[in-house]
């Protein structure tokens, strides 16, 4: 059953170039020609339309708002020129994520191919330019094969599973370097300061806008070791960033660090999770990253900042992104914005409603895992998909939790998966078995508590983590995508009672659990996304259902 798509603006036609911005903030150059905007687009048994790129062709913002169909072959094609300035040494074609599998080819050259639909991925371009070139994107989308992670996509969508996206969803861009570059910057911050680790160069310096000062250190074989004295600390009620500027050779490029820290500390007698050596209650909302009008993509990168920005006018700190990776513009925002974002692994392998809900809500919380993801090429395609994840969001400094594996979906050898992730970034909290099935290994003790009072366990030995609750469902009709169904797991009729609920939730379960142990606490959702009615936010990001005030009482009172 197809589903009505909302605008938040009635009639608005976009272009793509809302997406004409630099997108990648922590590795930011001067150099930029943006290839978002039309495209020549063929899909389905020869059918041939134009495209609005970054927008997936499912969704109302690319012109094309049709469902692809089982394993669609996708091509996109465009012409561009290069302005003769703009060519340094190299020529470096980049593309923020296309689902799934990609290959490309730039004037009849095979450049190469790309497996993952949440990745970023690049190509040196410069030996197959011409003064007028040709870019070919062939995609094809295995949703159904269940190997490559695809998060809540379901080709049957309905309730908790939404309508699947195809091919390009985020930018696709072109930049110019020298022959010696800057490739990345691996970001960890310290205590008093951040150590970056830089891959194409081994020799240069970066300069740091302190407070009060501009400071220089060296780069040397790759490696810059910042220490600061009386360093700002980087918090949700302070977000401060250091921005700065490494060269190298004849290049340059602009980004910023953070200086926070995360640890486990023992607070009377209580695992607490702390951010800068204070305990610190992480209030948070689960984020599903879902749009009404472009579905994985929004309509402008600015409906990041909204959405950031109503959530803590609520009150909260937190962000849990649920099993879907944004572009870098998200957590970016989240850095600059003071928002803390809780990062899910996206899911792969099947899911089972009796195995992996019924049966953990209602009878055991246990289940043997060889009994899930049973396919080497799943799990292979997991952990692939895991390190690209790690790789690509390790600097960000907002991001302080990692989710592996969630209610059991595609769950395998979570303690080894454990062990693995902390070999990739040992510098995070991490959730290895969000809601149910543990095992042994992980920083914290996840519950998810839906349809029963919030009670801790009797006793525990890490911090405990409430990483989902509440889902309460108000479904305003016109700001609704389906008017006949509707899935939450308490049903409200007026916005004034849905308040008055939710309110209560807190006052008599959460907050009397925090002296008992409870670090943090996830409220099921930001915003309403497709059948699900149970956001703060509709679907459109039009209404917030719940008034500021009494949310921000509650946030006072969750302070440890």
């Amino acid at each position: 059953m197809k589903i009505k798509h909302l605008f938040t603006k009635e009639g608005r036609e976009l272009t793509g170039e809302e997406y004409n911005a630099y997108p990648r903030p922590q590795l930011r150059r001067d150099s930029f020609f943006s290839l978002n905007g039309e495209w020549d687009f063929s899909y389905g048994n020869g059918e041939k339309a134009k495209i609005t790129v970054p927008y997936p062709p499912e969704s109302a913002l690319s012109g094309i708002c049709k469902d692809m169909g089982k394993l669609p072959q996708l091509i996109y094609e465009r012409k561009f020129t290069l302005p003769k300035e703009f060519v340094q040494d190299r020529v470096i074609l980049h593309f923020g994520a296309v689902d799934q599998i990609c290959t490309v080819f730039l004037n009849g050259a095979r450049l190469g191919r790309n497996v993952g639909g949440y990745n970023h991925f690049s190509f040196d371009i410069t030996k197959h330019l011409q003064d007028e070139n040709h870019l070919r994107v062939e995609v094809k989308d295995y949703l159904s094969n269940r190997v490559l992670p695809y998060g809540k996509q379901r080709r049957k969508r309905g309730g908790m599973w939404y309508t699947p996206i195809s091919g390009i969803w985020q930018s696709v861009w072109i930049e110019s370097v020298p022959q010696e570059y800057i490739k990345s910057i691996r970001i960890t911050p310290k205590r008093n300061g951040a150590k970056l680790l830089f891959t194409g160069i081994n020799d240069g310096e970066v300069k740091v806008q302190c407070p009060n000062k501009t400071r220089t250190f060296p780069i040397e074989h790759g490696i810059c070791d910042i220490t600061l004295d009386n360093a700002v600390k980087w918090s949700p009620i302070n977000p401060y960033l250091y921005y700065f500027t490494a060269k190298a050779g004849k290049d340059s490029v602009k980004s910023y660090f953070a200086v926070r820290t995360l640890d486990v500390k023992e607070i009377n007698g209580i695992p607490r999770l702390c951010l800068n050596d204070e305990p610190f209650f992480f209030h948070g909302v689960l984020d599903q990253g879902y749009f009404s009008d472009g579905i994985y993509t929004p309509a402008s990168p600015s409906l990041y900042e909204k959405d950031i920005l109503s959530m803590k006018a609520l009150g909260f700190n937190t962000l849990r992104k649920h099993i879907k990776v944004e572009p870098d513009q998200f957590y970016y925002d989240c850095d600059r914005l003071g928002m803390v974002v809780f990062q899910d692994m996206v899911n792969n392998g099947s899911y089972s409603f009796i195995r992996d809900t019924a049966l953990p809500t209602v009878i055991s919380k246990r289940f043997p895992e060889g009994l899930m993801m049973r396919s080497k090429g799943e799990r292979d395609s997991f952990i692939n998909g895991m390190k690209k994840t790690v790789e690509q969001l390790y600097s960000f400094p907002c991001i302080c939790y990692w989710t592996i594996f969630n209610e059991g979906w595609g769950q395998f050898d979570s303690d080894e998966m454990y062990e693995h992730l902390k070999e990739l970034d040992s510098s995070r909290f991490i959730d290895s078995t969000s809601g149910w099935f543990k095992k042994k290994k992980s920083d914290v003790e996840s519950l998810h508590i839906y349809f029963k009072r919030v009670k801790l366990p009797k006793s525990f030995d890490k911090p405990v983590v409430l990483s989902e609750f509440g889902g309460y469902s108000l479904k305003l009709t016109d700001h609704c995508a389906n008017e006949k169904k509707t899935y939450g797991y308490k049903l409200f009729e007026e916005a004034g009672d849905l308040e008055s609920a939710i309110v209560s939730l807190y006052e008599e379960e959460i907050i009397p659990a925090i002296d008992r142990g409870l670090c943090a606490s996830i409220y099921t959702q930001l915003s309403d996304v497709e059948d699900e009615t149970n956001g703060f936010l509709t679907y459109d990001r039009e209404i917030v259902k719940v008034d500021n005030e009494p949310m921000l009482k509650i946030a006072k009172k969750l302070k440890i």
